[in-house]
């Protein structure tokens, strides 16, 4: 009888040792346009954001996490942990040109850790399908800010290589969540990667099913829209409740870029516009909310001002993943997950960011420019001045020169367009005709 009860005991510790070494779901939530004045924790004025405030208090906010400006560099560099200038991932339209023979993204490297992979949303300007770069599952639309079906254009997604037409009565966000439901529960059981790329808030910004009637005033909408995009997360969440997943699940959310066009003329935080807007090489261009939310893991949930470059994610991701980084290419990120984990390391002391024939290294304080031009972000994201140059200032663009020098992008893929990181394939029209 004691053997018995001692090999009982053993038995539930090998399975309390199990589920303690079960790999975590990774759920990476991708905000299209929105900046950090539309979001609440941040301390944004007009738009309110519960949920995702919760998974900040919660969870870590952080407050210096960058990536490029522009949509498909943004993503490009997101899912290959690989600068612009390496991938030619520089303007939108070259972002097409990335072939999976060259370049290995963040599913591809996953699965090999035992993960099943999904995209669901936006895949932009990526070329092919996300199968081509690993995905196992997959429903995209085409283009930026599908919502509805249009009487002027029939808006086509695909599920799995299966092709669709968006009805009139529906509404794409909602499908995107219904398919993000559904491949959970499929592989409830496995380690999942879900890249979950939103349709909110990119514009033509319309009424969402839970706007008042009616409504027409811009504001009015764009604040519509960031609720229901809250609404969402909640519903996500809810979700991974449901599947009794979301003690194993790590949430990341984030934006693509900084808030674009009218938006950005719009949102102000504790009473402050933020310098510059998607497409800038301003602070409101590259600078995005980020919040990761890890139940059992984060143990000191609050506010890091760390930096945090976009192409961290892909080391960040296979380290907590047990996954092997490819070694066919250089890597530029740099993993954050000790400080997930309360742990110990060492953080990072610059990030880059470059779109078209533009680039520029910043620091905690400053920031140098491929011109040369050294700003003060010392009172960032507001205010960006050219820096007064004395002999501790000299110091520190000499400390970003010697970063750029290294990196040397202009050695690198350049813009093929007009530099500015925009559609080269128009810009060449315009100039032919």
């Amino acid at each position: 009888m004691k053997l018995i009860h001692i090999f009982l005991s053993l038995l539930l510790l090998t399975n309390a040792s199990i589920a303690q070494v079960k790999k975590p779901n990774i759920v990476f939530i991708l905000a299209d346009d929105l900046g950090i004045d539309g979001v609440g924790a941040y301390g944004a004025d007009f738009f309110k954001t519960p949920v995702i405030d919760k998974l900040a208090k919660e969870g870590i906010r952080y407050t210096n996490a960058y990536t490029v400006p522009l949509c498909g560099p943004s993503r490009a560099l997101l899912m290959t942990g690989r600068y612009g200038f390496r991938t030619g991932a520089v303007n939108q339209d070259m972002v097409s040109d990335i072939k999976p023979s060259a370049e290995t993204m963040m599913p591809a490297i996953l699965k090999k850790a035992g993960y099943t992979t999904s995209m669901i949303g936006k895949w932009g300007q990526l070329p092919s399908d996300p199968a081509a770069f690993g995905f196992d599952d997959y429903l995209r639309y085409f283009g930026s800010g599908v919502y509805v079906s249009r009487t002027d254009k029939k808006d086509k997604y695909v599920i799995n290589g299966k092709e669709a037409l968006l009805k009139k009565q529906e509404y794409m966000p909602d499908l995107m969540h219904d398919h993000l439901v559904d491949f959970m529960a499929k592989h409830k059981t496995d380690p999942f990667y879900l890249f979950y790329s939103l349709t909110h808030v990119h514009g033509e910004i319309i009424a969402t099913p839970d706007s008042k009637p009616g409504t027409t005033d811009y504001k009015e909408l764009y604040a519509d829209n960031i609720a229901y995009m809250d609404k969402l997360v909640g519903k996500l969440i809810h979700a991974l409740d449901s599947l009794k997943l979301r003690d194993n699940t790590l949430i990341v959310f984030m934006g693509d870029n900084g808030t674009a066009g009218q938006a950005a003329g719009i949102g102000r935080v504790n009473g402050k516009k933020i310098i510059g807007k998607k497409g800038s090489m301003q602070e409101g261009g590259s600078l995005v909310p980020m919040i990761v939310n890890w139940p059992g893991v984060i143990k000191k949930p609050g506010v890091s001002n760390s930096l945090i470059d976009a192409a961290d994610f892909v080391p960040t991701f296979a380290e907590i993943a047990g996954a092997a980084l490819p070694t066919n290419n250089v890597l530029d990120g740099k993993s954050f997950a000790y400080q997930l984990r309360g742990g110990k390391g060492t953080a990072r002391e610059w990030i880059f960011t470059g779109l078209g024939n533009d680039w520029y290294v910043r620091s905690a304080n400053w920031k140098l420019m491929r011109s040369g031009d050294l700003y003060d972000m010392r009172k960032a994201p507001f205010e960006e001045p050219l820096a007064v140059m004395d002999e501790k200032t000299t110091i520190e663009k000499q400390k970003l020169q010697a970063v750029l020098d290294k990196l040397n992008p202009g050695a690198g893929i350049l813009d093929n367009g007009d530099g500015s990181g925009r559609h080269a394939e128009k810009t060449k029209a315009k100039k032919q005709n």
